[in-house]
């Protein structure tokens, strides 16, 4: 929780902060250079996906939709949500791919076929991925 809180501390410094120091600069009588503008794009950029970060550590879901003729996957973030991905897909397969330490025994689901593939930012343990997979693929079989 302390980490989260933090994250989300630094995320809105990072949009603040250069603000605050551009009007303060222009008050103060420096006038308004182009520097400022810089350091509040790049302070902006990095806020932005600090941001993001800490909406998907704390509110983050994906949401696969496996239909008849494509798939739909769309990640959301709480406050927001990324573009839906829809893929066409005639035929699906499904694997996984390990991630991490070796140690650690997760990995991430991936969904492809032909021409394309979705691969999932959920890290899950190979245990729970051999069960999903199980249920997945008689769908395959089925179609």
């Amino acid at each position: 929780m302390a980490v989260r809180i933090v994250m989300f501390f630094f995320a809105f410094a990072f949009f603040v902060f250069p603000v605050m120091g551009t009007i303060i600069g222009v008050l103060t009588g420096n006038g308004l250079h182009f520097g400022y503008f810089i350091g509040i794009g790049v302070f902006s950029l990095m806020g932005f996906y600090l941001l993001r970060l800490s909406l998907w550590n704390t509110y983050g879901e994906e949401t696969i939709e496996v239909l008849e003729n494509k798939i739909i996957y769309e990640a959301s973030y709480g406050w927001f949500k990324d573009g839906k991905k829809e893929i066409p897909i005639t035929v699906p397969f499904y694997s996984f791919k390990p991630m991490g330490y070796e140690e650690d025994n997760e990995g991430v689901l991936v969904i492809f076929s032909d021409e394309s593939q979705i691969e999932s930012v959920v890290k899950m343990p190979m245990t729970e991925l051999e069960e999903l997979l199980f249920i997945l693929e008689p769908i395959r079989i089925r179609t």
